[in-house]
């Protein structure tokens, strides 16, 4: 804002104040000081720019310089009000700007926690989302990413990676923050490709980080039916222990599908892999050998290589799963029971918890 633009009420009294120290030499009073740093508060509250408001000052107080005999005096104490009344508005312009960020932080955090848990009026929700450059009515895909250290709002990881993503993608449709330790990436559903970078950058800035993608959901529930996608594929993959550092809930269904059933999946895994419990050291190492023996694709070698055993030791294991469960890993026609009653067992982490 121009010099010429700034209120003469910002600037109330500081003439005379100049007129008046400059003939008399005393410093400003704490009544003065107080009332420059109300001022100060209100151009910060009225949106007035601090460098036009300094500038304005200025021109001011050139315009009640004192001039003539013994003016050497008067043009420090008049130095010195400058100093003090400057000081004073600034700082209550910087102390309302500060309330102002942190009533805005308050304002935003509140509106996040609304659009991820779903708890406020639909309606209003779409309304006070456009503030934050969210289109609610638009589809929106929501992408979590969590590390070894947890994310701090603020922090020096996430600022960083929302600079990288916003310097790249129009940041009036994207929404970046924290939430539980996590950061998040709310976009648009139609654009991928904003979830995907950010993906990679937050596995790139945090050593054995993971991030998982919501599939696009639409309308102003979109955004938490994405962002509950997103974390339960983060806990599918904790709990089945899923590789790459990239999980897609578009890629993970099947599993949601058979934990819906908590009862029917139980009696599957009881019924099917409960007789590996009279095995010698318990079930745990014969459930360890299914499983690698299915991510491995059932190739023997390569399952015997994960788990640091020969291809003779393997197969004895397979053979003693065989005998227990009367089920054969090797045949297609047993395969697919237990490998689903395996995946059960992961999700409902049968043998250390009871079914």
């Amino acid at each position: 804002m121009a010099e010429h633009e700034i209120p003469g009420r910002y600037l109330d009294g500081f003439a005379p104040i100049l007129t008046e120290v400059a003939a008399t030499g005393r410093r400003l009073t704490r009544e003065e000081i107080k009332a420059r740093r109300t001022l100060g508060e209100q151009a910060a509250e009225a949106g007035l720019g601090l460098r036009a408001l300094v500038v304005a000052h200025l021109a001011a107080a050139r315009g009640a310089w004192p001039v003539g005999p013994g003016s050497a005096e008067s043009t420090l104490a008049a130095l010195a009000a400058v100093e003090q009344a400057v000081d004073a508005f600034a700082e209550g312009y910087e102390r309302a700007q500060r309330l102002t960020v942190r009533r805005e932080e308050a304002a935003r955090r509140e509106f996040i926690d609304d659009l991820l848990y779903g708890r406020s009026d639909l309606g209003r929700l779409a309304e006070r989302a456009e503030r934050f450059g969210l289109r609610l009515s638009r589809a929106h895909a929501v992408a979590v990413a969590e590390g070894e250290q947890p994310y701090v709002e603020g922090g020096p990881v996430a600022r960083r990676l929302e600079g990288e993503v916003l310097a790249r993608f129009d940041s009036h449709s994207i929404l970046l923050t924290t939430k539980n330790g996590r950061l998040l990436c709310v976009a648009p559903g139609d654009n991928g490709e904003v979830l995907d970078h950010f993906a990679r950058q937050a596995c790139a800035a945090a050593e054995g980080g993971r991030v998982a993608i919501g599939r696009p959901q639409p309308g102003p529930g979109g955004v938490v039916q994405s962002y509950e996608e997103a974390l339960a594929a983060l806990d599918m993959a904790e709990r089945l222990g899923l590789p790459g550092p990239v999980l897609r809930a578009a890629d993970l269904l099947v599993y949601p599908v058979l934990a819906r059933d908590r009862q029917a999946m139980a009696d599957l895994v009881q019924h099917t892999l409960g007789p590996l419990t009279e095995a010698r050291g318990g079930a745990g190492p014969l459930l360890e050998t299914l499983v690698a023996y299915f991510d491995s694709g059932c190739v023997a070698a390569e399952a015997a290589r994960r788990l640091s055993l020969s291809v003779r030791a393997l197969t004895y294991r397979l053979e003693r799963i065989h005998k227990l469960t009367a089920a054969d890993p090797a045949d297609p026609a047993h395969r697919y029971m237990l490998q689903t009653a395996v995946i059960g067992a992961r999700l409902l982490g049968w043998p250390g918890q009871p079914l």
